[in-house]
């Protein structure tokens, strides 16, 4: 009986009376960086010139102006093929503890370098970069302030990670009420939160970046590839790199935060619904039928996860 009263008892308050920590922290208002080489960064992310033949940048995937991603089920590559997996978002990437939907990442640089030298994706090599960046007397000079030399291939990684690490989305409305503005989210969304709590979606998606920070099955209750007429080599999740039959269909858990504008979602992008997403969650992943009403209070609830996107509301 016990037990049952407290899974029925909202996480939050449950951790207020215990002194436990709460499970989600605002995202810090202020990012400490040097000014200088994000801005390095911010024109590197967006300049065709990193890709080979000039054909991409950064932002053709992660567009600053939707929410970090395309809104695409899955993004065209560099040869013109769909990708492997949908494009994640690129605000807050730092506050993950691993990167790409597999995880298979775990330093912000050693992506970047992986997405420039992937045939697939920028498909270049550092000689070829690094020759158009000495070229442009604009970077040469950007670059010997900041570091006191042309570019080279440390630093050109350091300056993207630098402007990623500045991507991120303060002053939600959640984070707000975190601080104590209790009226920045509306009572259905507070409602929605305990919802969140109590049916277990906490137990993933926690943290400052409410998710990113742990690898999880996707299926547990139901297994949502059975009904597929084949299944493709991203389906795999981290088998492909562990080769571990626990791996199979285990992703790195996505954040919530600015959930609402990331559409579509899954690693394949099988749904641009959010409300599809919290229904197929709920049952593949603990095993709960939830009802439309329950279903909409939770949406609402992740509504009030937008942040600031680049110091404006979206």
């Amino acid at each position: 009986m016990l037990a049952g009263v407290l899974l029925a008892m909202p996480y939050m308050a449950f951790a207020q009376q215990s002194g436990e920590a709460a499970p989600i922290t605002p995202i810090p208002l202020v990012a400490p960086l040097d000014p200088a080489k994000v801005r390095i960064g911010e024109k590197l992310f967006s300049d065709r010139r990193l890709s080979r033949g000039n054909i991409r940048a950064c932002t053709s995937c992660h567009q600053l102006e939707r929410g970090g991603d395309d809104n695409r089920i899955l993004s065209p590559g560099a040869d013109g093929q769909p990708l492997d997996f949908n494009t994640p978002t690129i605000f807050n990437v730092s506050l993950n503890w691993r990167f790409n939907w597999r995880g298979n990442f775990r330093a912000i640089e050693a992506q970047n370098e992986s997405a420039l030298l992937d045939p697939r994706l920028m498909n270049t090599s550092w000689d070829e970069l690094l020759g158009k960046l000495r070229a442009d007397p604009t970077y040469v000079a950007a670059f010997t302030e900041s570091y006191g030399g042309v570019p080279d291939r440390a630093h050109v990684l350091d300056a993207l990670a630098a402007f990623q690490r500045s991507l991120l989305t303060p002053n939600a409305r959640f984070d707000r009420y975190l601080r104590g503005e209790h009226d920045a989210i509306s009572a259905d969304e507070k409602r929605g939160y305990e919802m969140f709590q109590a049916y277990g979606c906490i137990a993933c998606h926690q943290g400052v970046n409410i998710g990113g920070n742990l690898f999880q099955k996707f299926g547990i209750f139901e297994d949502p590839f059975v009904r597929r007429s084949r299944q493709t080599v991203a389906d795999l999740g981290r088998f492909t790199i562990t080769g571990q039959h626990r791996d199979r269909h285990v992703f790195r858990v996505p954040s919530l935060r600015n959930v609402a504008l990331t559409a579509p979602y899954f690693h394949d992008g099988s749904t641009d619904s959010l409300a599809e997403a919290v229904e197929i969650m709920a049952r593949n992943q603990l095993g709960r039928t939830l009802t439309p009403e329950e279903i909409r209070l939770i949406v609402s609830f992740l509504d009030s996860l937008t942040g600031d996107i680049k110091g404006q509301r979206p």
